[in-house]
């Protein structure tokens, strides 16, 4: 199937740039000028990749980010300026899969569209078959239902992880009780929501910190080890 990319920005010229570029490697390729007009195109259309400006008139590219990934393995593309440093962590933190700085160059944003769309094709689950019931993983007052990739809370309330987060999660669950240095964690992680780098470790380290309640200044959970890693220290029960 052909590619399908949405760009959501502001400026027309920048729309027209893009869309010219990644049509001329074959993208089927749509335009939205505000994130409410992306979000109406999702709603009626799959869409392999988005690339979206964080600075948005109305709701903003970080926003439209955060809501997309609580329902969606779309690849995520973040447009930025130069001057953005903190909106390109947070726009990561929110589930962000890559960014480009403006002024755009063309060959590095169609390298890293193609990149993405690769590894976000590659991550798709398989589907459970029908019927079957759903393994469930037990730790501390925890569940992780690891066909629907969803965690359960105490309270029995469920969080959908990304494809990330559910790996990195599988991988602590493996090695219960044992120090993971960052290398191992990338060793072992096969996804699309990092590129091999500590930082990006410790930001999908933290945005699981959090669907898990677990505080960070103070973790009980997922322990940052100084200068080895990371601990995991629940039990775990099938």
């Amino acid at each position: 199937m052909t590619p399908r990319v949405l760009i959501v920005d502001d400026d027309p010229l920048i729309r027209e740039l893009l869309q010219a570029y990644l049509s001329q490697e074959g993208y089927d390729v749509h335009c939205a000028a505000t994130a409410e007009q992306a979000e109406s195109f999702l709603g009626q259309h799959t869409v392999d990749l988005l690339m979206l400006d964080i600075r948005l008139p109305g709701k903003d590219g970080l926003t439209l980010t955060r809501e997309l990934r609580v329902r969606s393995e779309v690849g995520i593309i973040l447009i930025t300026g130069r001057n953005d440093d903190i909106d390109r962590i947070v726009g990561l933190e929110c589930g962000a899969d890559d960014y480009v700085i403006k002024p755009l160059n063309p060959r590095e944003l169609v390298s890293r569209a193609k990149n993405l769309i690769r590894r976000v094709r590659q991550a798709c689950p398989p589907q459970a078959p029908a019927n079957s019931p759903s393994p469930v993983k037990q730790f501390a007052d925890w569940a992780l239902d690891t066909d629907r990739r969803r965690l359960i809370d105490p309270r029995g309330a469920e969080t959908l992880l990304t494809h990330g987060e559910y790996q990195l999660l599988s991988v602590f669950l493996r090695n219960s009780g044992h120090t993971l240095s960052r290398d191992q964690l990338m060793d072992q992680i096969r996804n699309r929501e990092w590129v091999p780098s500590d930082r990006s470790i410790d930001v999908l380290v933290g945005r699981l910190r959090r669907k898990l309640h677990d505080d960070p200044a103070e973790p009980e959970l997922i322990i940052t080890i100084h200068g080895a890693g990371y601990l995991f220290t629940a039990s775990v029960a099938a």
